[in-house]
């Protein structure tokens, strides 16, 4: 992918320096988002299908996206996959339909996040703000040139080795000493599965005796980096052989 990276947003007081293209065909529900995103502050584009919303792209500086799937002249999913090609912002997919194929489809072809309708206006809120969060800390470590050797990512988890310093969608998050390697040690190694066993050995330095307490540990680390810990989206079990960080 030829990746285009936004400039980052310009230096003001709240959100206004970010700005957001909503494309969306139901007139009501486009102009319901634009007023809600323009009273927290955002900047707003709005296009009724995804032929608008490419245009608008070429024209716009944008930070974040909000597509419907099922749109006129070009639909959501072709629209992410042609913005793919060139940019790297969010993209956040609205769908009437609950059917996870439609989730997986639009997750697949580059979508960060995926929202059912009817939705709260909070709640898509929430989903805008942890995306902008996330790349806006994107973008500060690649403009800044930080030595990537010391800085893990994998989605919007960021690990620094050197710091010692853990973000969620660029919020920090407290670990315990023991916790930020067993997590270093994951991310190091995203997809691989790792026995209670091998952690221990790894982290502890010596024969792994009571591997239980990986179990704790493991427990105390997805409440802290996962949104939902009962339904972990980077720190996953595999029942019967061990433990992994997912990749994004």
């Amino acid at each position: 992918m030829n990746s285009y990276q936004s400039p980052a947003p310009r230096e003001a007081n709240g959100n206004e320096r970010f700005h957001i293209l909503v494309v969306e065909d139901d007139r009501e529900i486009l102009d319901g988002i634009g007023i809600y995103l323009k009273n927290q502050g955002y900047v707003v584009f709005k296009a009724q299908n995804g032929r608008e919303g490419l245009r608008i792209l070429d024209e716009q500086e944008i930070h974040l996206a909000i597509v419907d799937i099922m749109m006129p002249v070009m639909d959501g999913i072709t629209m992410t996959m042609r913005l793919r090609e060139t940019y790297d912002f969010p993209v956040i997919m609205l769908s009437a339909k609950s059917e996870e194929i439609d989730k997986v489809t639009g997750l697949n072809i580059g979508a960060d996040d995926y929202v059912t309708k009817p939705f709260s206006p909070m709640e898509l809120l929430a989903r805008v703000n942890s995306q902008l969060r996330r790349y806006a800390r994107y973008l500060k470590l690649a403009q800044s040139g930080e030595n990537s050797d010391h800085v893990l990512v994998n989605g919007g988890l960021e690990l620094n080795t050197e710091t010692v310093e853990v973000r969620v969608d660029g919020e920090p998050v407290a670990l315990t000493p023991i916790e930020f390697k067993i997590l270093a040690l994951l991310m190091k190694n995203p997809g691989r599965v790792f026995p209670a066993d091998e952690i221990y050995e790894r982290v502890w330095n010596e024969r792994a005796i009571a591997t239980e307490t990986i179990m704790v540990h493991i427990r105390n680390i997805r409440t802290k980096i996962e949104v939902d810990p009962k339904n972990p989206k980077y720190l996953k079990v595999v029942w019967g052989v061990g433990y992994k960080i997912e990749k994004q």
